[in-house]
């Protein structure tokens, strides 16, 4: 049987709440990931309950970052692209440029809470549980869950607060830690991207209950965002441990858009071939020469327009024909790839990136953000050229 209270003793702040469970007790420490407050606060409770482990919310990859200042520049840039994990990435990057802006302003790095939890709970010899989702997968069901519309939505939001010169105060944080705003505020997000709450917000909060519960010791410090506070004392009511392995993997992609990205390709060959038995060689070249034309200029000039190395545009005008008739690889991770390898990111460089992320300059200036503009904009150029080329063949058929 779980009883709630509303907040611990009166030496605690509101943020500071008790939830009694089966002769355990869990103190619910809700933060703001850049208030000075909020280290404050995780180092009073922790010293002053002693408890038996200090639970935060981190995953191992972030812990790591954080802990031993990871630099970016250990990133393996081949590798990432290999893999194809050039959007996660830039999501990632985004939304980690845009905490340190407001971090800044605060005077507090974000997550610098958490990283206090586990050196004061060290400090005092004291276990610590990692009760995150790893974000690599919280990242990506978030991005598969959301349509293609909504990642348009998605990115020109972030990069609108990435350029925002907007200074928020202390004060203005602590009116968004109370309760009822956040409230709003998610009800707010799940209005118009419910799909995206669930991810980030819902399942986490279960993800994060589970972890907390499973944490050894009959009194438990609990250090999470104020945002997951709400869902996470609903759920320590309820047994959600079957969830636990369905939210904690990567949802395959839909069979629907592996047979459409394979049906476009196979219908502009199918076409040609259609061409060249009925109306000729000739005809079935200048098709296959407007092809090569269509895809090719609009990639080559998007990286020109990203100021990518000069084999780079010639690759991407050799590649983009090649690559659009295969839902493989598109033409971005291979002019990506070729960049990095003619122009690699200098070390100072990967140390600023996430202040040049914030400036529209920094990202033709900063090679690491120029590789993203030479992934980003040829595969726009690939894309657009598909359409025109896939159109122009097809209408040639009758």
């Amino acid at each position: 049987m779980t009883q709630q209270q509303p907040a611990t003793v009166d030496q605690y702040s509101p943020d500071v709440h008790l939830i009694n469970q089966d002769g355990r007790e869990f103190f619910l420490v809700g933060t703001a990931h850049i208030s000075r407050e909020s280290v404050d606060l995780v180092r009073e409770v922790i010293n002053a309950e002693q408890p038996d482990c200090v639970c935060v919310e981190l995953d191992e990859k972030r812990y790591e970052a954080l802990a031993k200042r990871k630099k970016w520049e250990l990133l393996d840039l081949k590798e990432i692209i290999r893999k194809k994990q050039l959007s996660t990435l830039l999501v990632n990057m985004m939304l980690a440029s845009y905490q340190k802006k407001l971090g800044d302003q605060m005077g507090v790095q974000p997550g610098t809470e958490l990283l206090e939890a586990t050196l004061e709970a060290d400090k005092n010899k004291i276990p610590v549980a990692l009760c995150d989702r790893d974000v690599r997968v919280t990242l990506r069901r978030a991005w598969k869950s959301t349509s293609f519309f909504r990642k348009n939505y998605l990115l020109a939001s972030i990069m609108a607060s990435m350029f925002d010169d907007t200074e928020i105060s202390e004060d203005k944080l602590r009116e968004l830690k109370e309760s009822d705003m956040l409230s709003e505020l998610m009800n707010e997000l799940g209005e118009v991207m419910p799909e995206l709450k669930k991810v980030l917000i819902d399942e986490r909060d279960t993800y994060l209950t589970e972890k907390i519960k499973a944490a050894p010791g009959k009194k438990i410090v609990a250090v999470v965002g104020a945002g997951h506070v709400a869902g996470i004392k609903k759920a320590f009511g309820e047994d959600r441990s079957d969830q636990m392995e369905r939210i904690s993997q990567i949802p395959p992609a839909s069979s629907i858009w592996k047979i459409v990205g394979w049906a476009i390709p196979l219908c502009i060959l199918a076409s040609l071939g259609y061409i060249f038995i009925n109306k000729g060689a000739a005809v079935a070249g200048d098709n296959l020469l407007y092809w090569i034309l269509a895809n090719g200029i609009p990639s080559s000039i998007g990286a020109t327009l990203a100021l990518a190395h000069p084999f780079t545009i010639i690759g991407a005008f050799v590649a983009a024909p090649i690559t659009s008739l295969t839902p493989v690889i598109g033409a971005g991770y291979v002019t990506a790839f070729i960049q990095v390898m003619l122009k690699p990111p200098l070390v100072y460089e990967f140390e600023n990136v996430l202040a040049d992320m914030t400036t529209f300059s920094g990202w033709w200036k900063n090679r690491l953000l120029r590789v993203f503009l030479a992934f980003i904009l040829p595969g726009f150029g690939s894309m657009i050229g598909t359409y025109i080329g896939g159109y122009e063949i097809i209408s040639n058929l009758f």
